[in-house]
């Protein structure tokens, strides 16, 4: 099969990490053009090196750009305010976007949990770094028995966290937090974002919490299950997401209706705990930075799927 041109607009360590994906890992994009705004960019000297066409431009010097009319998808890996304006302009010229950034314009998608049910999008959200990695997990829970809150803490190394990261906390506690009710169905939820300057660099690590009713020991068992199938099914994408240790129960009274929506509210509860950790694939930082990993990686993974969606293909 002919391979879908693709270009990458942030030319920062999301941007280059996915450039990198797509040049190793896939059967069915090829890069096209990396984009960015800085010309002195780590990432725009890599592509030159690689023989990747490269505009200091933005998104105007892409759309400018002798090989724009060649490239059907894009991803932005920019900031979440750009990616508004960038969306904009290339809606104008049919392209699929990919949008690894906050902004939230298109649907929100984790392939392991509702990547299908978007294949007609033409802008399409990836949540966020924290949300492609716990989300699946409150979905696993929600599948099995009804979710009334959820909340998901991520910590990642502060020298995985590049400016766009950084510009985009409150952005990343929002789209999270509205995800984790629309895509991973608890009633209400919490996102929050650790940078951890810890020395050598911590590897991404994510709690997920969640109240439901009291469990029996049958619903405990049907969680445990589902849950692991859903890490296996990241895993055949992210090959560094695993469970750190066995899910946590516990029994839990009144003390949580504060966390609780008043219709969900019973004093009979069990918490669900459930550790994460994500190890990068190195491809451009080290190890350490699952952050990018699991972000790129589910790009990639959205990516082919639409493309071969759109062109009628086996997916």
């Amino acid at each position: 099969m002919e391979k879908t041109k693709a270009a990458i607009i942030g030319s920062g360590n999301i941007g280059t990490d996915l450039m990198f994906k797509v040049m190793r890992l896939s059967e069915t994009l090829e890069m096209g053009m990396m984009v960015g705004i800085d010309p002195t960019s780590d990432g725009l000297a890599r592509a030159k090196r690689l023989g990747i066409a490269t505009t200091a431009e933005g998104v105007d010097g892409l759309i400018a750009s002798s090989v724009f009319d060649e490239i059907d998808v894009v991803f932005d890996a920019t900031s979440a305010g750009a990616h508004i304006a960038n969306n904009e302009k290339l809606q104008q010229h049919g392209k699929l976007v990919i949008d690894l950034t906050p902004a939230a314009i298109g649907p929100y998608v984790i392939p392991v949990v509702n990547l299908e049910r978007h294949e007609k999008a033409t802008n399409v959200n990836l949540v966020t770094c924290g949300g492609q990695a716990t989300i699946p997990i409150v979905a696993a829970i929600s599948a099995v028995v009804p979710v009334h809150y959820a909340e998901i803490v991520a910590s990642i190394a502060s020298k995985s966290a590049g400016p766009g990261t950084r510009a985009n906390i409150d952005e990343f506690t929002e789209t999270t937090t509205a995800a984790i009710t629309e895509v991973g169905g608890a009633a209400a939820g919490k996102a929050i974002i650790i940078l951890n300057p810890a020395e050598p660099p911590m590897i991404m690590r994510d709690t997920v919490l969640v109240v439901t009713d009291r469990l029996t020991t049958a619903q405990r068992d049907d969680i445990v299950t589902a849950v692991k199938a859903q890490a296996s099914a990241v895993n055949e994408y992210v090959a560094g997401y695993r469970l750190k240790q066995d899910i946590q129960f516990s029994d839990e009274g009144s003390e949580l209706d504060l966390l609780l929506p008043d219709d969900r509210k019973t004093g009979l509860y069990t918490r669900v705990t459930v550790f994460l950790e994500v190890e990068g694939a190195a491809m451009y930082l080290p190890a350490y930075a699952g952050n990018l990993d699991i972000m790129t990686s589910a790009a990639l993974r959205t990516a082919e799927h639409l493309v071969a969606a759109r062109k009628g293909a086996t997916v």
